[in-house]
C-alpha cells in the first residue's frame, strides 16, 4: 500500500511537471527572457542574503562588541576581524580613511546588487508584456489569414494562450522579486546603521585613548 502511495505521489508530481512545461511552451520565446531575469535576479539575492548571514551583525549584541574594543583577545567572528582592522589604527584621519575604505569594500557591493536587481523587477513584467503583443500578433495573424476552420481557432487559442501565459509569468516574477529586495535592501540598511555606530564608537575610543597619552 506504500508503494501505492508513493507510486502515486510521484506520479502526481511528474504530472504537474509535464502540465508545467507544456504551460511554458506555450508562452514562446518571451518566457525564455523571463526565465534568465528570474535567474539573475533570485541568484543575486540570494546572493545577497547568504553575505547578510555571514556578517552576523544581528548576532552579537552592542554591548559585546564593544568589550570586544577594550579586550582584543575576546575578538571572534566576521565582526572581531573586522574591529582587528579599523582598531589598529595611530590617529583620527586613519581611522575615517580606514572607515572610508571599508565602506566601499563592505556596503556598495550590496548597493551595486540592489540596482541590479531592481531592474530585473522591473524588467519581468515588460518582457511579459512583450509576449503579450507577440501573442496578440499572432492571434490577429490567424484572423486575418484564416479560412474560419478548426485550424484558425487552433491559432487564434494559440496567440491567446501565448499572450496570457506571459503576461501571467512576468508578474509571478516580480512579484515575488519585489518583495525580496524590499526585505533585501532593509537588511542593507541595518548593516549601514550597524556600520555607522561602530565607526562612532572606535572614533570614539580612540580620541580617548589619544587624549590620555597626550595627557600622560
Amino acid at each position: 500500500m506504500a508503494l501505492v502511495a508513493t507510486g502515486g505521489l510521484f506520479g502526481g508530481a511528474g504530472a504537474a511537471w509535464d502540465q508545467a512545461v507544456a504551460i511554458w511552451i506555450a508562452g514562446g520565446w518571451a518566457m525564455v527572457g523571463i526565465a534568465l531575469d528570474a535567474v539573475l535576479m533570485f541568484g543575486i539575492g540570494v546572493h545577497m542574503l547568504i553575505g547578510f548571514v555571514g556578517k552576523r551583525i544581528g548576532r552579537v549584541p552592542e554591548k559585546v562588541w564593544r568589550l570586544w574594543i577594550e579586550h582584543p583577545s575576546h575578538r571572534e567572528g566576521p565582526i572581531g576581524a573586522l574591529l582587528d582592522k579599523v582598531t589598529g589604527v595611530a590617529t583620527i584621519a586613519d581611522s575615517v580613511a580606514m572607515f572610508e575604505g571599508l565602506r566601499r569594500a563592505e556596503i556598495a557591493p550590496f548597493e551595486r546588487n540592489l540596482r541590479v536587481m531592481r531592474v530585473c523587477v522591473a524588467v519581468g513584467p515588460l518582457l511579459g508584456l512583450f509576449g503579450t503583443v507577440t501573442g496578440m500578433l499572432v492571434t490577429f495573424g490567424a484572423l486575418a489569414g484564416g479560412s474560419g476552420g478548426d485550424k484558425t481557432m487552433a491559432a487564434i487559442a494559440k496567440g491567446i494562450s501565448e499572450a496570457l501565459i506571459t503576461t501571467e509569468t512576468g508578474l509571478v516574477v516580480a512579484l515575488p522579486g519585489l518583495l525580496f529586495h524590499y526585505q533585501l535592501a532593509r537588511a542593507k540598511d541595518r548593516y549601514t546603521a550597524f556600520f555607522a555606530r561602530l565607526e562612532s564608537v572606535c572614533t570614539q575610543h580612540l580620541y580617548r585613548k589619544l587624549h590620555r597619552q597626550a595627557a600622560a
